[in-house]
């Protein structure tokens, strides 16, 4: 859908969102929203409704993994995207393609996960497809006269490299510009992965994406974790195209009141949450940067992609150890928020409520829902 052209501006430099942090700080303020939103539960529950947001899913570019998850020729990640198994290769050229993961003999995947391969071989047969996806070898091939090897190919799906981060779309028509045109460089081209990991989350994956775009929990929520270095229920929030920014500050932000600009680092200051529609998250903390990828697999069952990057190098053993002291206090915080996901989960059985309330301190959620009813929308008078 198109883009309002207000929502295309500039994020804030860092300067000016500390600067605003202050303002807040100083005022007992955060910013607010223009309007709050009611989402039906049953937009929670129901399966015409996943079934549609996955249409959406399947419709649009969407971030399928950072850069760095493919750094050399022949890695790949093989996994669901909106239930379409997907493989995703660095070529001999140094090109990133994405390939239906399905073997043009009997349809067997060809690979699952993460790894490195020179060619991609089927497990069952042994047909052998080129990084290119091209058809190279079949056993036996005088048992199969009748092949035509050039048109028996994987079979291709838009894939493109920006701004350190792999998109994919499934959709022939999509326009791919429009998708991505507002979205910055967020992945700084040194980092490199430091570990993957995926889990299962037992509830819907719009519960748990809003989570992370909100500070109105944090005092509550983690009352022994994120409340005693952070702040209560103060953020900033920006936009950008169908995107958002959230920023929340750690109470050590206060080391910047008299430094100047040319000395500011938020580093280790602030989170910055990027939510870029509709499933994906960017997370930066002190030395690192989180990329969460959430594949709705149910209306209750969420799979959760994980990449943990950064600059810092493989011989740098104290920054890592600080890193991985950092991950583990985020972690903590990360149990506790998937605690209360899996309560409002559950809180969905009891149908006490027939829709959300997302208020003035939940823009970013109502960002969310907002769009996602455009897109739906849009999407269903396309098919119709």
């Amino acid at each position: 859908m198109p883009v309002n052209a207000n929502d295309q501006k500039q994020l804030l430099s860092d300067m000016e969102v500390v600067q605003r942090i202050f303002d807040h700080i100083d005022n007992s303020t955060t910013d607010m929203g223009k309007q709050s939103w009611k989402e039906p539960t049953d937009n929670y529950r129901s399966k015409a409704r996943l079934d549609a947001e996955l249409k959406v899913l399947q419709s649009r570019s969407i971030v399928f993994c950072p850069s760095s998850a493919l750094a050399n020729v022949g890695d790949y990640v093989a996994r669901d995207a909106a239930r379409v198994p997907l493989i995703v290769v660095r070529g001999l050229d140094g090109v990133v393609r994405a390939f239906r993961n399905a073997c043009r003999h009997r349809g067997v995947q060809l690979a699952n996960g993460h790894g490195c391969a020179r060619a991609l071989v089927c497990p069952y047969h042994g047909w052998a497809y080129s990084l290119d996806g091209s058809l190279r070898s079949i056993p036996h091939e005088q048992g199969f006269p009748d092949i035509d090897k050039a048109t028996r190919g994987l079979v291709a799906v838009t894939c493109f490299e920006r701004n350190g981060l792999v998109f994919i779309n499934q959709n022939p028509l999509a326009n791919i510009e429009q998708d991505i045109a507002s979205i910055p460089k967020l992945i700084p081209d040194n980092y490199r992965l430091l570990n993957s990991a995926t889990v299962i989350v037992n509830a819907n994956w719009k519960l748990y994406l809003e989570s992370s775009l909100e500070g109105y929990h944090i005092r509550q929520t983690h009352k022994s974790t994120f409340f005693p270095v952070q702040y209560d229920n103060l953020t900033v929030v920006e936009v950008f195209g169908e995107n958002s920014r959230v920023a929340f500050p750690y109470q050590s932000i206060e080391g910047l009141r008299h430094k100047k600009h040319a000395d500011i680092s938020v580093d280790g200051r602030l989170t910055y949450v990027y939510h870029l529609f509709p499933n994906v998250v960017i997370s930066t903390f002190p030395g690192c940067m989180q990329v969460n990828v959430l594949e709705p697999i149910d209306a209750s069952t969420t799979r959760q992609h994980t990449y943990l990057i950064s600059a810092i190098g493989e011989n740098e053993t104290a920054l890592l150890k600080a890193v991985s002291q950092g991950q583990n206090f985020a972690a903590e915080g990360a149990i506790e928020d998937l605690q209360i996901v899996l309560s409002a989960q559950r809180g969905l059985l009891s149908k006490a409520n027939e829709f959300l309330e997302f208020g003035l301190f939940e823009s970013a959620i109502v960002r969310l829902h907002s769009h996602l009813a455009k897109e739906i929308k849009q999407v269903n008078s396309v098919s119709e």
